[in-house]
């Protein structure tokens, strides 16, 4: 298992025929945003690998994660009547949160600036970006957590969702298209939340109480901007950009099965996992929300990254992602009675072997790609220069 491959010769090939081909149109993104990374990424030295910044910035969102985990376990800190997160860990985690995208921002600019750019870097940038919805959606929970003024925790995983299938609907795209369309909300929801950590520093989570507008709660704005944006934003602009596609006859996809593929296995995660939440004898989502959010958002990267691969080198995705055979079990094991500390730890277990097989994919692929183009994935030596 070790050395286990999970590129094939046919998506190796693929990826050498590979072209980078993506479209912008945010104007937050055009105008503010790319301006001000291009003269960020002049402060890089030119030996300094992309992948480097790439994983720097991912490093800072899991750090993110790991704080408010620590400070705010149960997301119950923001509620009335419990100890609240200090404010000097909302300036640090605003701070934090907006030197990770900056880096998300710059790594492409920086492997053009030192001709380094490869199909590996993309594939590293977008896989980590599949990773880091779970942990960036789970960490701006705490800003409203649970209770009488925050949202619940089956909302917030249902919020989860429309952001993993608003992430998952690009990639899509660029599947049959052969185009990334890059999403605006992306862009957007960086920034506002930024400075929304940093408010809540200097206001106290009280202030997130009060209505915003007549009895209209912030808790309500959070939750209509998430959905809106995806709904009035992203679902629309992506099925007209496939629209398009298929008026000029460039879908690389004939079928509408073949099309449809990449999306059975996100559908099939989440159906199994709102199985599971919905049959639980111990009500698993309100005991450990964390892991269950957790285990839902590694699953789905997972099948993201193995989707990502196939756009990229022009191969059929997968019908099914194995991983989720065993949470097919689990949930039918835990749908025929269990006792609670058991539900538990099959949690727990599932979560710790999803994490571990995640990791061991993305390092397999990695060191494939970096073998098959001769190259260190965090250096920009050659290893034939060594």
């Amino acid at each position: 298992m070790a050395g286990y491959e999970y590129v094939s010769p046919e998506q190796l090939a693929g990826f050498d025929k590979y072209k980078y081909s993506a479209v912008d149109t945010n104007p937050l993104s055009l105008y503010v945003m790319h301006p001000f990374w291009n003269t960020i990424v002049k402060v890089f030295p030119t030996w300094l690998a992309p992948n480097l910044i790439t994983f720097s910035g991912f490093l800072l969102v899991v750090f993110n994660f790991l704080l408010m985990a620590y400070f705010d376990p149960d997301f119950y800190a923001s509620a009335p009547g419990h100890k609240h997160v200090p404010d000097w860990v909302w300036i640090v985690v605003g701070i934090l949160n907006f030197v990770a995208y900056t880096l998300d921002g710059v790594d492409g600019k920086q492997a053009r600036r030192t001709n380094s750019s490869t199909p590996l870097g993309e594939l590293f940038d977008h896989g980590l970006d599949s990773w880091s919805c779970v942990y960036f959606v789970v960490t701006v929970y705490s800003i409203f957590g649970r209770g009488s003024t925050g949202v619940s925790v089956f909302v917030l995983y249902l919020l989860l969702w429309v952001v993993l299938f608003s992430f998952i609907l690009s990639h899509w795209e660029k599947y049959n298209t052969g185009i990334l369309f890059l999403p605006w909300g992306y862009d957007i929801s960086q920034v506002t939340i930024s400075f929304v950590y940093i408010v809540t520093a200097v206001v106290g989570v009280e202030a997130w109480y009060e209505p915003f507008l007549f009895n209209f709660l912030y808790r309500d704005l959070f939750t209509s901007m998430i959905i809106g944006c995806a709904l009035c934003v992203t679902l629309p602009m992506s099925l007209l950009n496939f629209f398009r596609s298929y008026k000029n006859n460039t879908l690389k996809h004939n079928s509408v099965y073949e099309a449809v593929v990449p999306l059975f296995s996100p559908c099939l995660l989440f159906i199994l996992s709102t199985a599971w939440i919905l049959w639980s004898p111990s009500d698993i989502l309100e005991l450990h929300p964390r892991v269950f959010y957790f285990m839902v958002g590694t699953a789905f990267a997972n099948s993201t990254c193995q989707l990502i691969v196939c756009q990229m080198s022009s191969t059929r995705c997968p019908t099914l992602n194995w991983l989720l055979v065993p949470l097919f079990l689990v949930v039918l094991v835990v749908n025929l009675g269990v006792a609670s500390y058991i539900e538990s730890i099959l949690l727990y277990t599932l979560t710790t072997a999803f994490t571990l097989a995640h990791i061991h994919y993305g390092v397999r692929v990695v060191k494939q790609l970096s073998s098959h183009f001769q190259i260190y994935p965090f250096s920009l030596r050659k290893p034939n220069s060594d």
